[in-house]
This record gives structure tokens, C-alpha cells and sequence, in this order.
């Protein structure tokens, strides 16, 4: 089924580079794969990554777009200033 894709990716131009990084990928997989075969270490990693997932939200991430990239100042909305 997967023959032509195959063929695809090995004997014509690999346009988006599937395969480049394929070596680190199946090396990450394993990596994965012992970690979620300990159950405390992985649930120990899930733990670590949502906690620190707020240093990737949206709101810090338009805040940084306004305030470096387009240099502009918040504008204060009052309704909702009576939320806090």
C-alpha cells in the first residue's frame, strides 16, 4: 500500500525533506518508548511539561509581538479592569 510513497521519497526529489531527519526521529522514538514503559519518570515529564506550558501561551506570545515587534502600548478595555 505504501509502495508508492516509498518509491516516492527514495528515487525522486524529497521536496520537504521527510526524510532528513529520520535517524533522530526513530532515536527519539525510543527514547519515548523506555520513558512511557516507567510509568513515574513519564508521569514525572508529563508533569514538568504543563507546568511550564504557560511560558508558550498565546496571551505572552502577542504581548511579546506588541511590545517588540510592533512597538505598540495595551490599551486598557474597562469592563475588563472591573474583572480583577
Amino acid at each position: 500500500m505504501f509502495a508508492p510513497l516509498r518509491e516516492t521519497l527514495l528515487t525522486q526529489d524529497d521536496h520537504y525533506m521527510h526524510l532528513a531527519d529520520l535517524t533522530s526521529y526513530f532515536e527519539a522514538q525510543e527514547k519515548l518508548s523506555l520513558l512511557y514503559a516507567d510509568p513515574q519518570a513519564w508521569a514525572r515529564k508529563a508533569i514538568l511539561n504543563v507546568t511550564s506550558s504557560g511560558k508558550f501561551s498565546s496571551d505572552r506570545a502577542i504581548a511579546e509581538y506588541a511590545s517588540d515587534i510592533w512597538k505598540v502600548e495595551p490599551c486598557p478595555v474597562e469592563y475588563l479592569q472591573d474583572l480583577r
